[in-house]
């Protein structure tokens, strides 16, 4: 028997394989503080070209693969942010999102140019080349900032986090458009270019917020109306309407990825049914797509091109982290007097670079730029370094700036939560002495009108609620509370 190396059969096995090495990569690195997402790029890695031998270098399909994992994402990420908690912080969010990805674009690009006219730089970068390299890398990438902040469980002073996850999930549109801007510019010669770059920017502004705005709207409604009759349906029809908004946002030159972070953010703060099974379904196939976009990044790269720009990459990282990142931010929040120093710092710090840039170094792949392919490598480079030093370090810098906050999490007795998004509210209260004053048995209760008990404990055991239930002193009540739902 002869294996064919060219079936689907191998093709499945190989894929497999690799997932289940990333996700066993991931899950010893995390004990080392270590981001799995990290690890699955340098799972790629090793099984790539440089390693055991796995030839992956189409680059049509890798920015395919990376337009629809990073379509997927921002709209999970737009799905789990909660409006009252961006409210307060959209002035340096947005700030941060257009202004800061425009200031670090500015500020690395200058650098990368300088470094050219030093004769330090691996390629020749001219200073519309020197830009695009740096818009690459210019805003910080969603599905790292996501993916650390919820998997650490971070909990930060000041609002932070809030600001961190509007920052990620809406500043991938501004690195998007700077990118395609510059190539347009340099693969046109820049006659005219200017004016077509800003006709570009209003247009994908404008398209993509509205559509992300009326589609958004449009879903939760649909959502809400249609009645399938088969909860498992409704996450695969989300799913198809989030690829419907972004390819006709796109397809009418608008910007597809802030229309699916705006229609993400609309409907995951509008009451929708079957909630519980569309947030569990979105986050297990953002995690694949996630760990598939990172291995397959891993694959694409080839390790031994690295080591010519090992010296130049590492310099730019380093100043990108130091100072390019640092300098956009404070210039950024010179209005926002509320966020201290100290905050400012963090948000400095958590300038993480992970599959976004890698994806939209693609872009000038396909587009034949000049010494595309050192570019990539070089942006490839800067993704690890930002991962290992800026990833593994959270936590640690949030307690050295004291920013970390300690949530003590509320022990149920009974193990039941209920979704916040009803609006119900459910606390255990423990009967005393006073409560029975007026008769032991439920019904003798005196509870609110809008209060329903549900489950009652006494010791280790569990009792159903009848009206005619002899409760005693130390009795736990689990009691359902409904005065917020007509909010």
């Amino acid at each position: 028997m002869t294996l064919d190396l060219f079936s689907f059969e191998f093709f499945l096995l190989m894929g497999s394989l690799l997932i289940l090495a990333g996700i066993l990569a991931g899950k010893v690195g995390t004990r080392f503080g270590v981001p799995a997402l990290l690890l699955f790029l340098l799972t790629g890695m090793v099984f790539g070209s440089s390693g055991l031998g796995i030839q992956y270098n189409d680059a049509g399909r890798m920015q395919d693969l990376g337009i629809l994992a990073l379509t997927v994402i921002l709209f999970t990420g737009g799905l789990e942010t909660k409006l009252s908690d961006i409210r307060p912080v959209l002035g340096p969010g947005i700030m941060l999102s257009t202004l800061g990805v425009l200031l670090t674009t500015l500020c690395l690009g200058g650098f990368f140019y300088g470094m050219d006219r030093l004769g330090w730089a691996p390629v020749h970068l001219s200073f519309p080349i020197a830009l695009l390299l740096a818009a690459t890398m210019s805003s910080t990438d969603s599905a790292s900032v996501f993916a650390l902040l919820r998997s650490r469980k971070m909990h930060l002073k000041e609002n932070l986090r809030p600001i961190l996850e509007l920052e990620s999930g809406s500043n991938d549109p501004m690195a998007y458009m700077l990118t395609i801007a510059l190539i347009q510019y340099i693969t046109g010669g820049g006659e005219g270019a200017w004016t077509d770059i800003l006709k570009t920017f209003l247009l994908q502004f404008g398209v993509g917020s509205l559509l992300g705005y009326v589609l958004g709207k449009l879903t939760g409604w649909f959502l809400n109306k249609v009645n399938i009759g088969n909860e498992s349906l409704y996450p695969i029809l989300l799913l198809c309407l989030v690829f419907l908004t972004f390819s006709v946002t796109s397809l009418l030159q608008g910007n597809g990825y802030l229309a699916v972070y705006i229609m993400g953010v609309l409907v995951g703060n509008r009451k929708i049914v079957h909630r519980k099974s569309i947030s569990t379904f979105f986050d297990g196939i953002t995690w694949l797509l996630q760990i598939t976009l990172f291995i397959s990044l891993g694959l694409f790269v080839n390790a031994s091109e690295l080591l010519p720009i090992t010296g130049f990459a590492l310099l730019s990282g380093i100043f990108m982290i130091l100072f390019a990142r640092p300098l956009a931010v404070h210039l950024c929040l010179l209005f926002f007097p509320r966020i201290s120093m100290n905050g400012r710092h963090f948000l400095a710090w958590v300038g993480l670079r992970g599959a976004v840039p890698i994806i939209f170094a693609t872009y000038p792949l396909m587009s034949q730029v000049e010494g595309a392919e050192t570019l990539f490598n070089i942006v490839f480079f800067i993704t690890l370094l930002s991962l290992l030093i800026q990833g593994t370090t959270l936590p640690l810098v949030a307690r050295w700036l004291k920013l970390d906050e300690e949530i003590k999490e509320e022990v149920s007795l009974f193990g039941v939560k209920i979704p916040k998004h009803t609006g119900a509210r459910m606390e255990e209260r423990h009967v005393d002495a006073p409560m029975l004053a007026g008769g032991s048995l439920l019904m003798e209760l005196d509870l609110r009108e809008e209060e329903l008990v549900i489950l009652v404990r006494r010791g280790d055991r569990y009792m159903v609620p009848k009206g005619k239930l002899e409760l005693a002193v130390g009795d736990i009540l689990l009691i359902v509370s409904e005065h917020n739902l007509s909010r």
